[in-house]
């Protein structure tokens, strides 16, 4: 009996291997689905191609929590950058902020912190009380600061995400989905002084006062994973548990979105895994460096002879490990060039190609600042170069 069993078990897979096919692949792709079981939705992301290595629910919308405060830190950071306000301003806590509930730095009525310790206790202690603190400081009120929130997510083609308020405790409607929860975290990631905030473990608020304030980071990835250096964690009865985290080894950053998780614990062992099957399975390949000169542009009647022209970030060609490495081309594309120039102002874009498609890019910047000469220094050089007999002006 067992021998007709044994022969008819052989029979069966010879006539019919694809049942057993499908089914060892079914379980390949389990395998890979299962890296955040626990989780409502999530993503992994390469920030500098914005290319998604590993998907689950990617455009469900939820609730989000307090990784919402990365738009608000976005904001920031802009308004850092543009010169409207200054790391070293003062900023006064209103009655309205020191009344916020949940996460906070325990800001009180009147108390004045620099913005720069602001925006330590929205990134490390996810401090509501400081992040509505800096939203009156910068827009007047909450409700003008959220507007400028939804304009700057419909900027970056966000269609899934719409905020009520700017720290994310739960609110009907206030909702975003794991794609544009990475989306966003590229965009603070642009910003590169986020990591020195994102990235410290402990630190104090309040130091040298009798109210000294210990800090440490809720993101606990920055202790505990190798190369994590962000981002933001939120968590409430809506949202559950929720990660945006990012690390970098050797030349490959990764974002790692994870949303509705049931405990902290699940969520950080599942951000871990995520991150962890993508450092195992790609690799970067920086093609140009940031700050690398790809073209010199010659300028005439300017303090400088020539602009130096030069990626803004490393820009990079993501591909699988084992994969035969490839060639690439370039083509630049220039802004009519405007003086005065700083570093910093985009004159340009590089487009990296394999056989004629584009398969990435990055903005173009310079080396040093230029401006035209005035009229006074025009006639120096003039009166100069008509002695030592160099009639070029620059």
């Amino acid at each position: 009996m067992m021998k007709k069993i044994m022969v008819y078990s052989c029979l069966f897979l010879l006539l019919f291997p694809f049942g057993v096919l499908a089914e060892e692949k079914k379980v390949e792709d389990d395998s890979e689905s299962s890296l955040i079981s626990g989780a409502v939705s999530g993503v992994l992301m390469e920030p500098s191609t914005g290319q998604i290595i590993f998907e689950k629910e990617k455009d469900k919308q939820v609730a989000v929590a307090s990784m919402t405060k990365m738009v608000a830190q976005i904001l920031i950071l802009e308004a850092i950058e543009s010169g409207k306000i200054k790391w070293s301003d003062k900023v006064t806590a209103s009655s309205n902020a020191a009344n916020m509930g949940g996460s906070q730095i325990f800001l009180s009525k009147g108390e004045v912190l620099t913005v720069e310790e602001m925006m330590k206790g929205i990134s490390m202690a996810s401090a509501n009380d400081a992040t509505v603190a800096m939203a009156e400081y910068l827009a007047g009120t909450e409700v003008e600061f959220v507007k400028k929130m939804n304009e700057k997510v419909k900027s970056l083609g966000l269609k899934n995400t719409v905020f009520k308020n700017c720290t994310g405790l739960d609110e009907e409607g206030h909702v975003s989905t794991a794609y544009d929860m990475a989306v966003i975290a590229r965009e603070l990631l642009k910003h590169e002084e986020i990591l020195k905030f994102s990235s410290l473990y402990e630190d104090y608020l309040r130091e040298n006062t009798s109210n000294k304030f210990w800090l440490v980071n809720t993101n606990r990835l920055i202790r505990f994973y190798e190369g994590a250096d962000g981002l933001k964690t939120g968590h409430t009865d809506a949202a559950k548990y929720c990660l945006a985290a990012t690390a970098k080894k050797n030349d490959l950053r990764l974002i790692a979105i994870v949303l509705g998780e049931e405990d902290s614990k699940t969520r950080n062992n599942e951000t871990m895994a995520l991150l962890d099957y993508g450092f195992n399975n790609y690799q970067m390949k920086v093609v140009k460096k940031k700050g690398e000169t790809v073209k010199t542009i010659p300028l005439e009647k300017a303090t400088t002879n020539s602009l130096s022209l030069v990626p803004v970030l490393d820009i990079g060609v993501l591909s699988k490990k084992g994969e035969q490495e490839k060639k690439y081309d370039y083509s630049i594309e220039t802004k009519k060039i405007k003086l005065p120039i700083k570093v910093g102002d985009i004159v340009g874009r590089i487009e990296v190609k394999e056989n004629g498609k584009k398969i990435t890019e990055g903005d173009l910047t310079v080396t040093e600042e230029s401006r035209a000469l005035s009229f006074k220094e025009l006639l120096f050089h003039t009166l100069s170069d008509t002695i030592t007999g160099n009639c070029n002006i620059h």
